[in-house]
């Protein structure tokens, strides 16, 4: 039979693995944790823990805990996650009561990319501690959404709206009668241009919308049934107002005006999206070019 390789561990910054010697028992708290190591992925210690981890042939409780949630922070998403989150829910109560704070104390202010991008890892890591959590990958697709939808960062918006597909699909996979996240997932499908998916999806939960929803979504569906949907699917314009903010970046704010024109020629996409911070943008590239009539307009609609 043929013998399969293991896989390598994720190299991540700052992060070095070791093996434990065979019979390793991660133990700590006083007994109250006894951790067979066998058969889990090699061990991820910070750098400057390493050293004192062969200096002793084996790492401690503290190490152990340091390093595997600096690993998870880094990418929730490596090798060996699944069983590395299962130590963590086991053996670090006081970890995972920290997680759930930061957590916490990013959803209760405006934050920018960067602590978007903090807390999307954060909640993937709750989501190997709880796996059969639907309202998990629900709040990290709503958090794709929100950063694939900032101006600042709509460089990302290909990879954020088609993240934000996935986790909503986990999330319905969990719990499919979930109004919120089916009505969000239809708004997902709209942007990356699967209309008639969307009006599908938006159709079965009609009766259940707030009346001001409700009238937002039924004009939604009218509107393609009728054909009178965006002349390209809306993450494409988020993806030319992105090449217009680096347009602007390197000090070609003509060549950015042009494009956010031709996104905003589009009334259907202009009408659905907000648009303020674009007409911003435009304004400062209407001033920067010596436009002035034409940029204190854009500023009056900002």
């Amino acid at each position: 039979m043929k013998q399969t390789s293991p896989v390598s561990p994720t190299l991540l910054e700052g992060i070095r693995y070791f093996t434990p010697p065979d019979g390793y028992m991660l133990s700590g708290r006083d007994g109250m944790v006894a951790i067979s190591w066998q058969k889990k992925p090699p061990i991820p210690l910070l750098a400057e823990d390493f050293a004192a981890a062969e200096a002793t042939e084996v790492p401690d409780y503290d190490m152990v805990g340091r390093g595997i949630y600096q690993a998870l922070r880094l990418n929730p998403e490596c090798v060996g996650a699944a069983e590395y989150g299962a130590v963590l829910k086991e053996a670090y109560p006081h970890i995972v009561s920290e997680l759930g704070g930061q957590i916490i104390m990013l959803e209760a202010k405006e934050v920018d990319t960067p602590y978007i991008d903090r807390k999307i890892n954060f909640l993937k890591i709750m989501t190997l501690l709880d796996p059969d959590n639907a309202g998990l990958p629900l709040e990290i697709a709503r958090a794709f959404v929100d950063k694939g939808s900032r101006l600042s960062s709509l460089h990302t918006a290909v990879s954020s709206w088609y993240a934000a597909e996935k986790h909503l699909k986990a999330s319905l996979a969990l719990n499919p009668d979930d109004r919120n996240a089916i009505y969000e997932y239809g708004e997902v499908l709209y942007v990356l241009g699967r209309y008639e998916q969307a009006a599908d999806i938006w159709s079965g939960i009609i009766g259940e919308l707030e009346p001001a929803e409700r009238a937002r979504v039924e004009a939604r569906i009218a509107g393609i049934l009728a054909g009178k949907t965006p002349m390209v699917p809306p993450l494409d314009y988020l993806t030319a107002l992105s090449v217009a903010v680096e347009q602007h970046h390197n000090g070609c704010s003509d060549d950015a005006a042009e494009i956010i024109k031709d996104v905003l020629a589009d009334e259907i996409f202009s009408a659905q999206f907000p648009m303020n911070e674009v007409y911003y943008l435009l304004g400062t590239c209407y001033r920067d070019v010596g436009l002035i009539a034409e940029s204190a307009e854009a500023f009056k609609r900002s």
